[in-house]
C-alpha cells in the first residue's frame, strides 16, 4: 500500500476527485498551497495527501476565503501540527 505522502495520481484524476478544474490545480500549486511529486519527465502526481489538501481549499473557496486568506490559513493549520508533534514528543520523552 503507498504511504499517503506518495505521489500517484495525475492531474486530471486529482481534479475530477475534487471536482475542480485542472488549471485551478495548476495555479494554486504555482502560488504554493500544495506541492505535487514530479516525476523525471515533469508530469505532476498527487498524494492522497495533497488531494485531503485540495479539499480544504475546496472548502475555504467555498467560505469565501481568496486564495491569499487560504494560504494562510493552511499555514497556521501545518504549524498546528507540527506542534503538536512537539509536544507529542515531549511528553513521551516525560513519561519514559
Amino acid at each position: 500500500m503507498a504511504a499517503s505522502d506518495h505521489g500517484v495520481y495525475a492531474i486530471s484524476v486529482a481534479a475530477a476527485m475534487v471536482s475542480m478544474e485542472i488549471q485551478n490545480l495548476r495555479v494554486y500549486e504555482r502560488r504554493g498551497l500544495l506541492t505535487p511529486d514530479r516525476t523525471a519527465g515533469g508530469t505532476r502526481l498527487y498524494s492522497a495527501d495533497d488531494v485531503e489538501r485540495l479539499e480544504r481549499i475546496r472548502d475555504l473557496l467555498a467560505d469565501g476565503l481568496n486564495l491569499a486568506g487560504i494560504a494562510r490559513v493552511l499555514e497556521l493549520e501545518d504549524e498546528v501540527v507540527r506542534l503538536r508533534a512537539l509536544l507529542g514528543e515531549a511528553a513521551g520523552e516525560r513519561s519514559a
